[in-house]
């Protein structure tokens, strides 16, 4: 029996060719399916989800023109609390133009939907001497615009699911779990349970919205649990990601809890991440071997090991992070590397036999993270790679921790050097690095690094550690 044949194949398949989004409705649906209002959401460069809401009548006649959308203040892509970071003028707006594709009713909210968009200039403005609508700080155009460049420059096209990982929190100030139990013990969800009531009434919310959800358990910290969402193409998975947060928000809120996902609340309990896994598919052709890695998967790891310093200011972006990415607490780790079913690596390679379903687990992203630019730089990193036939220069680290290592069998590995360690490491590792700029634009990567600084001063303003986990579950 060959042992990598289909006898070994494991996970369920999937392919670029057969996803797509699903549960979203057409305008002219609204009625029928008993919906009064329509939230229009987007969201800024801090990863906090803002919306205005519209009755249908006027949404349907917002979808009846020509250019279906509305105004927004240019301020809401700089603003941290009611400060404006330097630089960004009171005065002038965006227009948030509707993607009806993103349209889905909300089971959680009786008579309610959720549709999300595009910010764009209100009149063409000259970007490279010609005209354009784009806005430059727009997170959903930007990682669009990735994508259709890797498929257009490297012949690669990618699917993306997210493990999503929050607590549930009987009160915030003081910070209060919901239930005690082991990493994914049944007592963490007793019938008849408040936490077990919560986490099916999410989950059957995502599945009548259109969300596959594969699994739900109990994490390892109290009161802290993990929902898994199916693959999409990155776009629409990113959509689907801030549908299922809102949907986590809404439901526990009506529990009585407030579900958070920050990073770190405690340095007594496990963190919650944003672990992200991405297979990768090759558009001219190229088939992938059953017992290793096709040349293109190789070059998209190389890319994302080359480049990985510079993410995560964007994928982990709050000081509170760096206690979350540490050695030994089976978050992934602090030194660039990877391997096979390795959870103390920071990019995990799961399901090497099983072609359909192989795909790289990303965990070095969190919950703070806008995902549309956090996606963007991952993938633009892993489709640079591609492009430029980039192959790994670490060696797979399948079975150890790197930190349990000596500094010599490191180094025979191929692995030397780390991420950066902390929030401010992390930020000059941003500024520094070309590569953000050439997939973020230098608009954004300054306005991002200017609105975190404003929202870390915020956070860290509060005295104690108590008062500071307080504000940073206000938040997130």
């Amino acid at each position: 029996m060959n042992p990598t044949g289909s006898h070994s194949a494991l996970g369920v398949p999937y392919s670029p060719s057969t996803l797509n989004a699903r549960g979203a409705v057409k305008p002219e649906e609204l009625s029928g399916l008993g919906i009064s209002y329509v939230r229009v959401i987007w969201v800024d460069l801090t990863c906090i989800v803002r919306c205005r809401v519209l009755p249908l009548q006027f949404f349907l006649k917002t979808m009846e023109s020509s250019r279906p959308g509305l105004a927004l203040a240019m301020a809401v892509l700089g603003l941290v609390e009611l400060k404006l970071v330097d630089g960004v003028p009171p005065a002038g707006e965006w227009f948030y133009v509707i993607d009806p594709s993103t349209l889905r009713v909300c089971p959680y909210e009786e008579g309610m939907a959720f549709v999300m968009g595009y910010f764009q200039y209100k009149v063409p403005v000259s970007v490279n001497g010609s005209l354009s609508l784009q806005a430059d700080l727009c997170p959903r155009t930007i990682l669009k615009r990735v994508v259709e460049s890797a498929k257009r420059n490297a012949s690669v096209e990618f699917l993306v699911g997210f493990e999503i990982e929050f607590i549930l929190l009987k009160s915030t100030d003081p910070i209060g779990g919901l239930s005690q139990h082991v990493y994914s013990g049944c007592s963490g969800l007793m019938a008849g349970s408040a936490e077990s009531r919560i986490l099916r009434d999410i989950c059957d919310s995502l599945i009548k919205g259109g969300i596959e959800v594969t699994m739900y358990h109990p994490e390892a910290a109290s009161g802290q649990y993990e929902i898994v969402t199916g693959p999409l193409p990155p776009l629409q998975a990113s959509d689907a990601l801030i549908y299922a947060r809102e949907t986590i928000f809404n439901v526990a809120y009506k529990h009585d809890y407030r579900a958070t996902f920050a990073p770190r609340i405690s340095l007594d309990a496990p963190g919650s991440g944003a672990h992200t896994h991405i297979s990768i598919h090759s558009t001219n052709g190229q088939r992938k071997p059953d017992d290793r890695l096709a040349s293109f998967e190789e070059s998209f790891l190389a890319g994302i090991l080359k480049h990985a310093k510079a993410i995560p200011a964007i994928s982990m972006p709050l000081p509170m992070s760096y206690a979350r990415m540490q050695d030994g607490i089976h978050a992934g780790g602090t030194y660039i590397c990877w391997g096979i079913d390795n959870r103390e690596v920071p990019i995990r390679l799961t399901n090497l036999t099983s072609p359909m379903s192989r795909n790289f687990e990303i965990r070095f992203v969190d919950g703070t993270a806008n995902p549309y630019l956090a996606l963007a730089m991952i993938l633009g990193a892993g489709a640079r790679g591609v492009t430029e036939s980039e192959k790994p220069a670490i060696k797979d680290l399948s079975d150890v921790a790197a930190a349990e290592m000596t500094p010599e069998k490191r180094v025979a590995m191929g692995i030397t050097e780390q991420f950066p360690l902390s929030w401010e490491a992390a930020r000059e590792e941003l500024a520094k690095d070309s590569f953000a700029e050439s997939i973020l634009g230098k608009a954004v990567v300054d306005r991002f690094l200017a609105v975190h600084a404003l929202l870390a001063k915020s956070l860290e303003s509060e005295g104690d550690e108590g008062k500071k986990a307080t504000k940073l579950v206000k938040f997130f």
